[in-house]
């Protein structure tokens, strides 16, 4: 029997309990996790902010930075790497530029930020000074949208840039972790939003990489409104923006796809790599447990190379269905993020909607050729556990009758 530990308990090769850093790892190829190690940089550096920035993000400013020390955990740029000495006194939070950063997020060079006047509540992500320019670019290009956090402010530091995003309520991660799991209707609510975002990245040419349930946050406090958090760690496609082949190996190690395991130094589909996460992100939100897991990385990359996982009988048969269409060991094969939104476990078969019934045939269209894939009778009605193994998926079965 497979022995498979909870979320809380997933160590990742660096010891990181449940991959809980913002900007995780970077695959070599030798599949080690590289963490980026911050290094002091010169006053020299500066002059490389000479470079005139886009018109259409917001103006940096320069920070003022007060010498108190930290609320929690020691700030890039800010101060020593030495521990402050025990006090009884609660520490004044660092000001940087207009902003009060109060608490260190887990895991991340992530700060909860409030402005000194308005007491307006912000999250600050600490970027290195260098090319940071390039790595917001990405703001400008997808503009608006209800589910992706917009970049209000930046403020250049000494050695690090603070970028300022709305306040949140909690991650994805820590809500699924201290739910236990969630209900299909409540999953179904949330994962449509997850979808709507990285779609939408995808349309304007931006693949996300390094996707996980802790880059998505709250926006209220009843836990309804989700937003992707951050758009520093992604790609923009230049040119032919049908051509997503990336080269470079970056991801989470509970969600990277087996294709950027296998492919040496070749490239792999960016678009097709997010859907596989978002697969794993599915499948956690309603099993409450990754798809694979194992303390060892070299085993849980041999789990997902293989592709083999396991559904609980309790799963409705078109979750498991949905599950199943993003969790497709061949790229080709893994339905895109409008082809998904057009899923009978997202559009409730027995609600007609006639703005989505020409998508939705559509969708069947392409399902029938990925069965096709599979082979003459893969496809079962699901009554019992469904298992992948050996990367050979089969996908359940549902009534296309939705009158």
């Amino acid at each position: 029997m497979q022995k498979f530990c909870p979320l809380s308990e997933f160590v990742c090769i660096n010891h990181h309990p449940g991959c809980s850093s913002f900007n995780c790892h970077t695959l070599g190829f030798t599949w080690r996790w590289n963490m980026a190690v911050s290094t002091a940089r010169s006053q020299l550096c500066l002059k490389r902010l000479l470079d005139e920035q886009p018109d259409n993000l917001p103006k940096c400013k320069q920070a003022h930075l007060t010498p108190q020390p930290l609320a929690t955990g020691p700030l890039p740029g800010l101060r020593p790497r030495s521990p402050a000495p025990k006090s009884n006194q609660s520490p004044s939070p660092s000001r940087v530029g207009q902003y009060f950063l109060l608490e260190l997020c887990e895991g991340e060079e992530t700060y909860r930020a409030e402005h000194a006047h308005t007491k307006q509540q912000y999250t600050c992500q600490v970027l290195p000074l260098r090319g940071y320019q390039e790595r917001l670019a990405a703001y400008s290009r997808i503009g608006h949208h209800d589910n992706i956090c917009s970049l209000l402010d930046v403020v250049v530091g000494q050695d690090r840039v603070y970028v300022f995003l709305p306040g949140h309520h909690g991650d994805m991660h820590a809500y699924v972790r201290s739910r236990k799991r969630l209900s299909e209707d409540e999953a179904r609510h949330l994962f449509a939003q997850v979808l709507d975002a990285v779609g939408h990245c995808h349309r304007h040419g931006v693949v996300l990489r390094d996707l996980k349930l802790r880059r998505f946050v709250f926006t209220d406090r009843h836990r309804t409104r989700l937003a992707l958090l951050g758009l520093n760690d992604c790609v923009l496609l230049h040119g032919n923006q049908d051509d997503d082949s990336l080269t470079d190996r970056h991801g989470c190690p509970a969600y990277v796809s087996p294709e950027l395991l296998t492919n040496g130094k070749g490239s792999y589909s960016g678009r097709a790599a997010d859907i596989w996460s978002l697969g794993v992100s599915l499948y956690t939100m309603l099993i409450g447990r990754y798809p694979f897991q194992d303390t060892q990385p070299a085993a849980l990359f041999a789990k997902i190379r293989r592709g083999g996982f396991t559904l609980p009988d309790w799963l409705s048969p078109q979750a498991k269905c949905l599950i199943g269409c993003m969790l497709r060991k061949s790229p080709a094969e893994r339905l895109d993020a409008s082809e998904l939104l057009m899923h009978p476990w997202l559009t409730n078969p027995r609600t007609p909607h006639h703005n989505v019934h020409k998508a939705q045939q559509d969708y069947h269209h392409r399902l029938d050729q990925l069965r096709e894939t599979d082979g003459e009778g893969s496809c079962v009605t699901v009554q019992h556990s469904v298992t992948y193994k050996d990367g050979q998926s089969v996908l359940p079965q549902y009534n296309k009758d939705r009158s």
